[in-house]
Parts: C-alpha cells; sequence; structure tokens
C-alpha cells in the first residue's frame, strides 16, 4: 500500500496532468479578446510643443503634463500641416478628426459628418462617445457625430474666468461617475486654453514673476519682413515694436494659464483613479498648434516657424512604454493611431498614417520629409535636419539648420555653400505640394514688396 505521502503525490501528479490537458484544450479554441481601453483625448488650443517642464523648459509648471511625459511616449516632432485660414484651429482640428488634409477643399472648410471621422469608427466598434469644448473653430460636422456632444456657453467667458479648463474637467468628471461601466468610450475633449484672452486666477500667476522670466531665445522687436500675415488679429495683441517688457508680460499670463490648465488636467486624471480606469484607459496629449508669443518678433500662430505649427504629443497608457521619437508626423496621423492601438478598424480614405509601429517599437519613421503651409502667403518642408521656408508672394526664401539652430535665428539661404541644398528642399517642396493637391506656385511674376512698416510707423 502507497505512503501517505505517495498518495500525495499522485494525486498532484494526476491533477497537473488534467489541468495541462483542459489547458491544452483550452488553447486550442480562440482565446477570449482583451478588454477594449477606453481613450481620452485632451486637445488644448495655442500650447507650444516647448511649454512643457518635462520636456526641459526652465519656467512653465507642468507638473500633469509631465506625469504623462514621464510615463507615456512623446512625438517631439509633431506638426499641424497648416491652414487656409488665420483661424488655423479650424483646419487643425478638422484634420484631427477626419485624418484627411485640408487640401481637401472641404465645404466651408469644414470636415463633412458624412466622411471619415474618429466618432463614426469608435461607434461601430461599440464605444459610447463624448465629446464637450470650445465652440469656435471646431468640427462642427464631425462634433455631431458623437453620442453626446456638449460645448462651453462661451468660449471667452470662460478663458476670462480664471480657471481654464474647469467646465470641461467637471463635466466630464460627471460623466465618469455616471458612465455604463460595461461599455468602453471615447471622451474628446477640446479645451479653450492656453488662447487669449488669457485670464489667470492669483494662485496661478503667482507662480511667475514677470522680471525673471526670460525672453525667447528668438525674440525680435519687429518681423523682419512681411510674411504676408503681419497685421492680423492675433498680431495686434502687442504693440510694435514688441518690448522686451510686453513679452514679459504676455509670457507670465501665457504660463499662468497654461498651469491652470494643466491643474484641471490633473483633476480629471486623479477621477481617473480614483474610479480605476488609469490602467485601462489610453490618453492622447495634444494642441492644435503653437503659437508665438514674442518669438521673431511674432505673437500669433499664422507663421510656419516651429514654435507656430509643432506641437506637443504624447501617447499614454496601456502597451505604451515610455520613450520619445525624432519621427516627423501630423496630428492627422492620431486617427489611425488611436483605432490601431485600440483595435478599432480606422475608416479608409484617409491621409494620415498609423504611428503604431513606431510606439511599438517596429518602426523609426512614417515619412521621410514634412510639408506645412498657410494660406497662400507660406510654404515650407523639412528632413531631419534641414528647413525651408518659402514666401509665394515676395519670391523669399528661408533655410535654417534645425540641428544646431532649432529656434530659427539663422537663415542660410544665401549662402553660397547652401544653393544646391535650396534647390534640392525646394523640388521636395513641389513634390510634397503636388500629393496633397497644392496648387499654389512658388514664384510668382509681381512680387509685392517685402518691407513691413507698422500700423502707425
Amino acid at each position: 500500500m502507497p505512503s501517505p505521502i505517495c498518495e500525495r503525490s499522485l494525486r498532484s501528479d494526476v491533477t497537473k496532468m488534467l489541468a495541462a490537458v483542459c489547458l491544452t484544450a483550452y488553447l486550442g479554441q480562440a482565446l477570449p479578446a482583451a478588454s477594449p481601453p477606453n481613450v481620452l483625448l485632451l486637445v488644448a488650443d495655442d500650447w507650444r510643443a516647448d511649454a512643457i517642464g518635462a520636456y526641459g523648459h526652465k519656467i512653465v509648471k507642468t507638473p500633469h503634463a509631465d506625469s504623462l511625459v514621464q510615463r507615456g511616449f512623446s512625438f517631439r516632432q509633431a506638426y499641424c500641416q497648416g491652414s487656409n485660414s488665420p483661424a488655423v484651429c479650424t483646419p487643425s482640428r478638422n484634420m484631427l478628426l477626419s485624418g484627411q488634409s485640408y487640401f481637401r477643399n472641404w465645404p466651408g472648410g469644414l470636415a463633412p459628418g458624412s466622411g471619415p471621422n474618429l466618432a463614426d469608427a469608435f461607434k461601430k466598434a461599440g464605444y459610447y462617445t463624448y465629446r464637450d469644448g470650445k465652440q469656435s473653430n471646431v468640427a462642427r460636422e464631425i462634433h455631431k457625430r458623437f453620442d453626446r456632444n456638449l460645448h462651453l456657453a462661451d468660449d471667452d467667458a470662460e478663458r476670462r474666468s480664471g480657471e481654464p479648463g474647469h467646465t470641461i474637467v467637471d463635466r466630464a468628471i460627471e460623466f465618469l461617475d455616471e458612465r455604463q461601466a460595461d461599455r468602453p468610450w471615447l471622451m474628446l475633449l477640446e479645451f479653450e486654453a492656453p488662447h487669449d484672452p488669457r485670464v489667470a486666477a492669483p494662485h496661478f500667476l503667482d507662480l511667475y514673476q514677470e522680471a525673471t522670466i526670460p525672453l525667447p531665445q528668438n525674440y525680435l522687436p519687429v518681423h523682419p519682413f512681411d510674411n504676408g500675415e503681419m497685421t492680423i488679429r492675433d498680431e495686434r495683441l502687442a504693440p510694435w515694436p514688441r518690448t522686451p517688457e510686453e513679452v514679459r508680460r504676455q509670457l507670465r499670463e501665457y504660463y499662468a494659464v497654461i498651469s491652470g490648465l494643466d491643474f484641471h488636467i490633473g483633476r480629471l486624471l486623479a477621477a481617473l483613479d480614483s474610479h480605476k480606469l488609469s490602467e485601462q484607459t489610453l490618453i492622447v496629449f495634444l494642441s492644435d498648434h503653437g503659437l508665438a508669443v514674442g518669438s521673431h518678433g511674432l505673437f500669433g500662430k499664422q507663421s510656419l516657424y516651429e514654435h507656430s505649427m509643432r506641437v506637443p504629443l504624447v501617447f499614454c497608457g496601456p502597451g505604451i512604454k515610455a520613450g520619445n521619437s525624432d519621427a516627423l508626423v501630423y496630428l492627422l496621423d492620431v486617427l489611425p493611431t488611436v483605432c490601431g492601438l485600440a483595435g478599432v478598424e480606422p475608416p479608409s480614405d484617409i491621409d494620415g498614417r498609423s504611428l503604431t509601429g513606431i510606439l511599438r517599437g517596429k518602426q523609426t519613421k512614417v515619412r521621410d520629409t514634412l510639408g506645412t503651409s498657410y494660406r497662400d502667403v507660406q510654404r515650407a518642408i523639412r528632413d531631419d535636419r534641414w528647413k525651408l521656408i518659402r514666401y509665394p508672394q515676395i519670391n523669399r526664401t528661408q533655410l535654417f539648420d534645425l540641428a544646431s539652430d532649432p529656434a530659427e535665428t539663422h537663415d542660410l539661404a544665401a549662402e553660397p555653400a547652401q544653393q544646391s541644398r535650396v534647390r534640392e528642399l525646394t523640388s521636395l517642396l513641389q513634390q510634397w505640394q503636388h500629393a496633397v493637391g497644392d496648387q499654389q506656385p512658388l514664384v510668382v511674376a509681381n512680387p509685392r514688396a517685402d518691407v513691413f512698416l507698422p500700423p502707425g510707423s
């Protein structure tokens, strides 16, 4: 008769064998799909790509954006493709939500709700879709496709409240409290800040002392020539010449509003934690475009300099490893990327390219060059080092070495040693124009004068 120890051993062996048989049978069948992640898109308005503490900015205080950067994956060369309107927000947000280039010539400048869009893609996959945010210069037709579409009653009144983003975050937290727990959701929050009027409560303003705020490395009192959009509304937010005192004053307000919005984003992130949703929510943080605020003698976003077209773009959440990439990407790449990460079928007939291969370490880039444009007055092309900006209405070109001059302060276009590079990049720009359907000639027969005389001078 076997001993008790042998009996226990025999029973253990039989149990293991039966477990192995059951596991083998189970694995022979299709495994149940993992729960789809929730998706949260945080879209700021006018937030420069460099205005994040985690990226090395020495003044701005953004602890919650920093936390997303530190645990997420940053695309450090992400861009708005451009604009056919001084309200750069409008084409930018329509491109973001449709995955298409604004050169599609949408009716009224708005991507049609009947076309490819983020809301329909996720609704088809069983998601509840929620949108809240600013009401002006947005993708109105696509917003109508969301299951719940809210907007601020008055964008400017919200900006003057001193608590940027608080209403949108309050309502988003209410949604988290009331949501259907067994259904995945997509939440798009389009904040009104840090767009002007930039009003921050005293506790945010007190984070910054005007006298200690450094001027931008590319600060100028006046832009050196007429770029075709020198007196637009944004540029009239400060008198000419732009004095150091005025630039510092506006930068203080800009940073304070950013810190205020960051605070309220932090409230939302805390709510995700309290509902135990952080580990199953894909978060995408971005802005629609940047802003000059004194750089190059400008104050708006109506230029193709880095400070105006480059944007923050951070992905954070399940399956995303911390890291960063210098791949050249557009905001219109976000739609196919979010679909890929969530296991959702992306819409067909889009111009954006999925970045999932980069996020998963299988690719290093999705394009070799990247073009940008602004109305009929500016065109630009860049590769991983060089950037050419062309001003067709004045037949003027700029060339910058972004590796040694990321602030774009030294124009090399006239240097004899760079003429072959200028020709090469101009050819690449023309190829990009052809690819996107841009009909703008790069040379005009009768260029206008490029001298800029400030109003009243």
